[in-house]
């Protein structure tokens, strides 16, 4: 098993990685598809069931699917683009992508939310399709949407693990379970970060690895200042108004009077999650942290770390976040990283755990204690619903962040005053969720069918 810590921290567009994202990189996907194809199709045709349907208009799936059918893709993307690309499609009724010809496509018939039926292979799926002149369909793929901005085939979904001596045995240090890290770090000496690193050095050159992590950081830090400074209205109906600007011009402000009570902390903390997480909601650019619903709890830690933390130092953010993506690799793949899929356990929860053990690493943690660091953050969001109100990634999903990022630096605190030694594994912990997950009823697993999301009047 191996996953890039650019798999798991990867530059795209609020306010979903799994709805928004994701539907958008299917699209590319089924575009580059025709390309390849010996057919000549003349028009294009998409379904989104499951969460993709329930949530999907509050998560602006419908938005990401048409302009992924454009020629948009998540990295690139431009939103003063996007809105004229959007406008020229309705006027149309069709796409132009590019080295494919005109494509018929009006978004009010050809795209269509699919409440009744729920593809097999996740609660997350798509269906595009390409049509001949006369509209019969001459190409289709199923995709899922499996969190984080992954999406697979149908056929990629149905096939069988990778042995795992053919997938991982050009890296150095193939680990699959928190057992088999801690057992290689204490062999080698190196810490959790110096195995990741060295994994990821038989795919890209160090300089490249290190500009890599850098734009990462940058992107990161870019996204809470802009949240920091915006204010306003949030889109989507609810009314929710932008909170971080002004609690942080307020912290800012006792801090020049020297009015810091102690309690003040968990305050910073709070606004530089929710600054990302509000510039998330907003449909701006975030990095997936695993994913754009928890995308606040990461970037907020190592902000706090470095203004807060006096021996901070930023030559150790690249050890934070491959410390941390080696946690969250560890998760996707022995559980999930998707909301659909675990409910919110799996992407708050996942981020504490990426972020207390990013924390507890730089704060100069053994092996042994960033991983405790991570199962405490991960065993104290076990059950956590995905409930959002209006299907929006508003409410409470932009305050979890701020609680997930407190959550994350006090289990690093706590590992940091141990040894190491603790009686629940990690590994137990990311079982436990997974089962959970499984168990969990699919009213609170990011469809807006229970919890708050059914709750609150007028919504």
């Amino acid at each position: 098993m191996f996953l890039s810590v650019f798999d798991l921290f990867k530059v795209g567009i609020g306010p979903s990685s799994s709805h928004t994202m994701g539907p958008m990189v299917a699209a590319g996907r089924f575009l580059d598809l025709l390309r390849n194809s010996p057919f000549k199709p003349s028009g294009l045709r998409a379904s989104l069931h499951g969460s993709l349907a329930f949530t999907g208009a509050g998560h602006a799936t419908d938005r990401a699917t048409i302009l992924g059918l454009a020629g948009f893709q998540p990295e690139t993307y431009d939103m003063e683009k996007a809105e004229a690309a959007l406008a020229e499609i309705k006027r149309l009724k069709a796409v132009k992508p590019e080295n494919l010809p005109l494509l018929r496509f009006d978004p009010e018939k050809d795209l269509v939310f699919d409440y009744e039926t729920l593809l097999p292979g996740h609660a997350n799926g798509m269906i595009l399709m390409a049509t001949d002149e006369q509209g019969d369909v001459i190409l289709q793929e199923t995709y899922y949407s499996i969190g984080g901005g992954f999406v697979l085939t149908e056929a990629e979904h149905a096939q069988p693990p990778t042995e795992p001596t053919r997938q991982t045995s050009i890296h150095p240090y193939p680990f699959e379970t928190a057992a088999q890290m801690l057992c290689m770090a204490r062999d080698s000496g190196k810490s959790i970060a110096e195995l990741k690193r060295a994994n990821e050095l038989k795919h890209i050159g160090r300089t490249d690895l290190e500009k890599g992590l850098t734009h990462i950081w940058n992107t990161m830090n870019a996204c809470i200042e802009r949240g920091l400074a915006a204010d306003g209205i949030l889109p989507g109906g609810l009314n929710v108004r932008r909170r971080a600007h002004a609690i942080h011009k307020a912290l800012m402000a006792e801090r020049g009077m020297n009015m810091n009570a102690p309690h003040s902390a968990n305050d910073w903390m709070m606004v530089y999650a929710m600054a990302v997480n509000e510039e998330n909601a907003a449909g701006g650019q975030v990095v997936t942290a695993p994913t754009n619903g928890a995308a606040g709890v990461v970037p907020a830690t190592i902000r706090y770390w470095l203004d807060h933390v006096p021996q901070a130092r930023k030559a150790l953010i690249s050890d934070f976040l491959l410390t941390a993506a080696a946690i969250g690799g560890l998760i996707k793949h022995n559980a999930s990283i998707s909301g659909a899929e675990c409910g919110c356990q799996a992407e708050i929860g996942s981020a504490a755990a990426m972020a207390a053990a990013g924390f507890c690493a730089v704060m100069g943690g053994t092996p042994e204690q960033v991983e405790n660091a991570a199962e405490i953050a991960l065993e104290h969001h076990m059950g956590m619903t995905c409930d959002p109100v209006g299907g929006l990634v508003q409410v409470p999903c932009i305050e979890r962040n701020g609680l997930g990022t407190i959550k994350a630096v006090s289990a690093a605190s706590l590992a940091l005053r141990g040894d190491g030694k603790h009686l629940v594994p990690l590994d137990s912990a990311i079982e436990t969720m997974r089962q959970t997950g499984e168990d969990m009823s699919h009213k609170y697993k990011e469809t807006a069918l229970g919890g708050l999301a059914v709750n609150i009047p007028n919504c």
